[in-house]
């Protein structure tokens, strides 16, 4: 299976500008696995300054808890890709910026560093806006890094317009 296409995210990033811009909304966005692809597929779309407001890369457990602010005692009970973590990192992209809504994403996008709980493929994503509650799901997906990854930026895209709807 092949990755998601440029093209296809590119979309993805036009659809949640048009949305995000129709409200009045800016992102934020904060990374760990796919190291800053969305915020590179959102600022490719031209006039994305409008919509966007930055995007944090937080590859280590201790950028997350600086830049983003997670409690050291989250990674420790769940670790960096769990659900717990990634909405405290979507609640600090919102804290630490101007934006309206936020993702969050962290995984393990291979070749190594699966366990048995947590596979090679696992990816947790999260969304938070200023008016509520935190939202996440653990997402299974399958093929080498660049898939796992590009996958994830779909997902993480998909899930963002949806919330808005």
């Amino acid at each position: 299976m092949a990755r998601v296409s440029d093209d296809e995210l590119l979309q993805l990033a036009h659809t949640l500008g048009q949305k995000l811009h129709a409200r009045g909304w800016v992102l934020a966005s904060a990374e760990s696995c796919t190291g800053g692809w969305v915020a590179q597929v959102v600022t490719a779309i031209p006039g994305s300054s409008a919509w966007f407001d930055r995007g944090f890369v937080t590859y280590s457990n201790q950028a997350k808890e600086d830049m983003l602010g997670v409690n050291p005692a989250t990674l420790e009970a769940y670790g960096a890709v769990s659900e717990e973590t990634v909405r405290e990192m979507a609640r600090g992209a919102l804290a630490r910026s101007q934006a309206h809504i936020s993702v969050a994403l962290s995984g393990i996008a291979g070749p190594g560093g699966g366990l048995p709980r947590k596979p090679v493929g696992t990816v947790c994503i999260g969304w938070a806006t200023v008016d509520g509650e935190p939202l996440s799901t653990t997402c299974r997906l399958s093929g080498d890094r660049e898939e796992i990854r590009s996958r994830a930026v779909a997902a993480a895209l998909r899930g963002l317009i949806e919330l808005i709807d």
